[in-house]
């Protein structure tokens, strides 16, 4: 069943940034991806964005890469639900996935700045100008960790009024972005990028959250989501402590080991990763184990969507 699609527009709502399975011999189950997505769409979320780093994509070979996109789009059933990350080392590279999103049907893109070194702003800038130009709307992706170049507040809302980006997924952890991004750039759509500031950033004004969790706990986020989004703390503040010990799992550098376990204790398609992603140790996998078991034995996902 696909749920009713009630956004304004594509990138707003809870985008799950979904895991990829992967059978034993690492080879990808598109199938299991497939299955993954539509539960995803069914238990309430709005979107999906696949070949991010939950997914996996740096490892991907571009065949692997273009089929999980129209894998994507075929079970969510409404391609505008699907923002497929585009971020290579070229920005030509980064174009050329842009606008195999666009031929997918898709109905935005996300889109780190260049990665392949420290790029000043006026890179950054011919960056996203050039992917912009396949025509689908850009959410900038803020890793500044991983890229080594930040999108600041004033970076951002030059991007914007260069009409290069819709959105931005803020992962810097900074909260006090929020309120200079919304001053600086007023029409730039704020997106939660790490799970573990999901309810301040909500609270400050973000739009949508592109979501890590939800792979795993799908009915437990939702429920925090919306609580969040209704302002009602309530709900909201135990829930979010409930959970935060795994949420805070996606903002560290096994966070694709970390969501893969708990969906696999979960009885979701989580699986292995590929190298040079290892397994977690025995210590990151029992904290893991601890974690999750509690928050399903808790009754966590049984929460109502909506």
């Amino acid at each position: 069943m696909t749920v009713a699609d009630t956004r304004t527009r594509p990138w707003h709502g809870v985008m799950v940034a979904t895991t990829l399975p992967l059978r034993d011999d690492l080879s990808v189950d598109y199938d299991a991806y497939g299955l993954h997505v539509a539960d995803l769409i069914a238990a309430g979320c709005d979107g999906v964005v696949p070949n991010g780093s939950l997914g996996e994509y740096q490892t991907l070979t571009d065949d692997e890469r273009a089929r999980v996109v129209r894998v994507a789009v075929e079970a969510a059933g409404d391609g505008a639900r699907v923002m497929p990350g585009v971020s290579a080392y070229g920005s030509a590279a980064s174009r050329r996935w842009a606008e195999q999103a666009a031929e997918a049907g898709c109905g935005s893109v996300l889109l780190l700045p260049p990665n392949a070194y420290r790029a000043d702003e006026a890179t950054v800038r011919a960056h996203y100008a050039e992917v912009a130009r396949a025509g689908l709307p850009v959410v900038a992706y803020n890793n500044p960790y991983d890229t080594r170049v930040d999108l600041t507040p004033a970076l951002l809302a030059q991007l914007h009024a260069d009409g290069h980006v819709v959105a931005v997924k803020e992962f810097s952890g900074d909260v006090r972005r929020a309120y200079e991004i919304a001053e600086l750039a007023p029409g730039l759509d704020l997106l939660v990028g790490a799970d573990d500031v999901l309810l301040e950033l909500v609270l400050a004004g973000a739009v949508g959250w592109i979501a890590g969790y939800p792979n795993a706990l799908p009915g437990a986020c939702l429920a925090l989501h919306r609580a969040a989004v209704d302002r009602d703390l309530d709900l909201a503040l135990p829930l979010y402590r409930a959970l935060h010990p795994l949420l805070r799992w996606d903002s560290r550098t096994e966070f694709v080991q970390a969501i893969k376990a708990s969906m696999d204790i979960a009885g979701r398609p989580g699986g292995p990763t590929r190298p040079p992603r290892s397994p977690l140790t025995g210590e990151q996998a029992a904290a893991v184990r601890a974690a999750t078991e509690k928050a399903l034995a808790e009754g966590l996902d049984e929460r109502p969507a909506g």
